[in-house]
């Protein structure tokens, strides 16, 4: 295995795991623009990185790895968490996420 499809697009993760990975040729979603974007609909923040990995595995052919991000708070019962970027609403700003995850706090 030589090369390594992150299901990204942003180049910070690219360099953090290109640095891990020395001698493997770390590519992007930007070397795919017909992958588009994958719908991370499931339910919890593993299974949205796993839909997203065998996607682009399925799309590339080549071996792939995905994340995807959120906060899970304990005392919340791991809140926001797969919402976390949409927690205030669907188009509401980082600082409207913040806001409502004070209040609940």
């Amino acid at each position: 295995m030589n090369r390594l499809v992150l299901a990204t697009h942003n180049k910070h993760k690219v360099e953090e795991l290109q640095a891990l990975l020395a001698g493997i040729k770390i590519l992007t979603l930007d070397t795919f623009p017909n992958v588009g974007e994958v719908d991370e609909d499931a339910d919890t923040l593993e299974a949205n990185a796993l839909k997203k990995a065998r996607e682009v595995f399925r799309l590339t052919n080549l071996p792939s790895l995905a994340d995807d991000t959120g906060l899970e708070v304990f005392s919340l019962n791991g809140a926001p968490g797969v919402l976390s970027a949409r927690y205030a609403g669907e188009h509401a700003t980082y600082a409207d996420n913040c806001r409502k995850l004070l209040a609940a706090l």
